[in-house]
């Protein structure tokens, strides 16, 4: 009886993980924007009071994940922005974007920024409520997914 509960909740827990893990994509894909938007932010404090050299910059900044790999192939002038999360849309707009960092001079990099603010907002906005959606669906998809397989083990 011990080893059926047993086997129960580790096929369950098994499920919970798979659930979790299939989610994954959209957390990837919030923390990437999240990382972008703040950059912006930072670059375009940067850019009206202090005007630091962008490799100094960059580098004092704290990154994670595939965003941290991303700034550092900027910084080996070697941008790429290859993740499977990403839409070709988004992909194309991350190179604009990175192309875009140290061009020209202060007012026109200015514009450029403050422009990609509110489009930078919204994709974060909406990445975090479609990881928030699809990170609890695919959690309980697994839960029941796992309920289902102890229903037949039983």
């Amino acid at each position: 009886m011990w080893l059926k509960l047993l086997l129960c909740g580790l096929v369950i827990a098994f499920c919970a993980a798979l659930g979790y893990f299939a989610a994954g994509k959209y957390r990837a894909r919030k923390s990437f924007f999240t990382q972008l938007y703040d950059l912006n932010e930072k670059y375009l404090s940067e850019l009206k009071f202090r005007r630091m050299p962008l490799p100094d910059f960059l580098s004092g900044c704290k990154f994670t994940g595939d965003f941290q790999k991303t700034v550092e192939s900027f910084l080996a002038k070697q941008t790429r922005v290859n993740f499977s999360y990403l839409t070709e849309e988004e992909k194309a707009d991350a190179l604009t974007y990175f192309g875009q960092l140290g061009r020209g001079d202060s007012r026109s990099q200015l514009g450029f920024f403050e422009g990609k603010r509110a489009m930078l907002s919204e994709r974060k906005e909406t990445c975090a409520k479609e990881s928030k959606e699809r990170g609890e669906l695919y959690l309980k998809l697994g839960i029941l997914a796992g309920l289902a397989f102890v229903i037949l083990i039983v």
